[in-house]
């Protein structure tokens, strides 16, 4: 991919399309499956672009508190170039669960029933957006920003509306450092941009220390009058300015829609350019490199006490739970995912063959075919057949019912050595992208061979870890095995 060369502008529908991407890095985790609580994984839930509170005491483990990133723009035309920078994250809140007493004083307590449901203690979290000021390419900006901390206090009655308790929620004060500067190289402008966390306080422990924290940090940055190299894959005059770029905790790479270059997403994690979110997907999981439909599945596993506590844990918990209920067999279907011609102009769809059932005659046909066989089939490729190709071994060519005894060299688990000197039968030979050979094989004493064959559930060797055998081997070498 090279770098586009057209003008930007800010328009806010592209910039949605990037928050959309973008949360899916902001919630990470957020709340994990199984969404609840109790759930030891929600004990340690924040993961990616953690900036931590400058002063935390080494017992408090906070994170570092800066990151940096830099993008390589191109030069500026005649007319003058701009930038606009985002800095997006989430500020902790507390959700203290308070039941008054019979004096009327609240009290903390983890959880009690507000008409006939649970509400929980929890942390929330909060999302915050700066923007700063749109200026230009080469201008300087060095500012403190301050996010405001508060109280907020949500009554809890019950069925006759009686003050029964109250839900508090707290979020302390954060202090953030924005910093841009630009610089020229080779022909090119290279962008720097760099937050820091900058709270005044000591943080004594862990609850402290996130509490005082940015969360799931990361910025967005748009250019017009100029446009930005693609750092992953840039063009030949690009290469050795991007290859001085330097990243700190965050990566930027090309975002919006794909072909466009007038926006850069900078991410705690290392994304492709123009990253975007399946179009099968309903809705955010949370849970880390998710699997829509497994996550969904196991949701659907859950027993409805289960269920009733992770609704009660969070809002978007709730919405999770809500969701997966109430996905139909069709919605179940198209999170079965699909596969992509790697050969095809964008990546063609394919739908991946539904798993056996009474439904696979409705299965929608795979969108294309090469010669009667989907692309993922080795019947599309006929320059290979593993039925009928041969490898050389020591001058002798080795293929399907060929017999060889296995040297193993390569040690790659225990079972090695118990497959050292044993005869075995060729069912394949095959080849890999990469254009490394593998020779499929079952052992001739094994007694299950013939049904390891039918399964096609072989055992894979190099050419170097096999001595070819004649013919006859096999026979000769039942006479000899002890009975």
């Amino acid at each position: 991919m090279t770098s586009a060369h057209a003008s930007a502008s800010f328009g806010p529908v592209d910039l949605d399309q990037v928050r959309t991407v973008a949360d899916a890095v902001l919630y990470e985790g957020y709340l994990l499956y199984p969404y609840r609580a109790s759930s030891h994984k929600n004990r340690s839930r924040w993961q990616f672009g953690v900036l931590g509170p400058p002063s935390a005491a080494p017992a408090s483990f906070g994170e570092d508190p800066g990151l940096a990133v830099q993008c390589l723009l191109t030069a500026p035309g005649t007319a003058p170039a701009t930038v606009v920078v985002h800095l997006r994250f989430l500020q902790l809140q507390v959700r203290e669960v308070q039941r008054y007493a019979d004096d009327g004083s609240p009290a903390p307590v983890a959880s009690f029933r507000v008409g006939g449901e649970s509400v929980l203690t929890w942390d929330e979290a909060v999302e915050r957006e700066i923007t700063l000021p749109v200026g230009a390419l080469t201008q300087s900006y060095d500012e403190r920003h301050t996010v405001p901390g508060g109280e907020d206090i949500e009554e809890l009655r019950d069925a006759e509306g009686t003050r029964i308790g109250r839900i508090v929620r707290r979020r302390e004060e954060l202090t953030v450092r924005i910093r841009t500067f630009a610089e020229a190289d080779d022909g090119f402008v290279r962008l720097s941009v760099a937050v820091g966390n900058e709270h005044p306080h000591t943080a004594a422990d862990k609850d402290a220390a996130i509490r005082a924290s940015l969360i799931g940090t990361h910025v967005i940055v748009q250019a017009r009058g100029s446009t930005f190299v693609s750092l992953l894959d840039p063009p030949a005059d690009a290469a050795a300015a991007a290859a001085r770029c330097r990243q700190r905790r965050c990566w930027p790479v090309l975002a919006g829609a794909k072909g466009s270059a007038d926006t850069v997403l900078g991410a705690p994690i290392i994304l492709y350019d123009h990253p975007e979110i399946a179009e099968q997907s309903p809705g955010a999981l949370f849970d880390a490199t998710e699997i829509d439909e497994i996550l969904t599945l196991r949701v659907m596993t859950m027993t409805d006490q289960e269920k009733a506590e992770a609704r009660a844990t969070d809002p978007r918990a709730r919405e999770i739970v809500d969701r997966c209920d109430a996905m139909s067999a069709a919605d179940l279907q198209r999170l079965h995912g699909l596969l992509r011609d790697p050969h095809a102009p964008g990546g063609v769809p394919c739908p991946v063959p539904p798993p056996p059932g009474p439904d696979v005659r409705d299965a929608e046909p795979a969108a294309f075919d090469t010669g009667g066989a989907p692309w993922w089939d080795p019947a599309a490729d006929a320059s290979v057949s593993p039925d009928e190709d041969t490898v050389v071994i020591g001058s002798v060519s080795v293929g399907k019912g060929s017999l060889v005894r296995v040297h193993p060299s390569r040690r790659a688990d225990a079972q090695d050595i118990f497959f050292a000197d044993q005869v075995a039968r060729v069912t394949a030979v095959l080849s890999d992208v990469d254009g490394g050979t593998h020779v499929a094989v079952v052992l001739v004493d094994d007694p299950a061979a013939d049904m390891h064959d039918w399964y096609g559930r072989y055992f894979y060797f190099a050419p170097d870890e096999l001595e070819p055998l004649p013919a006859d081997s096999a026979a000769h070498h039942r006479e000899e095995s002890p009975s």
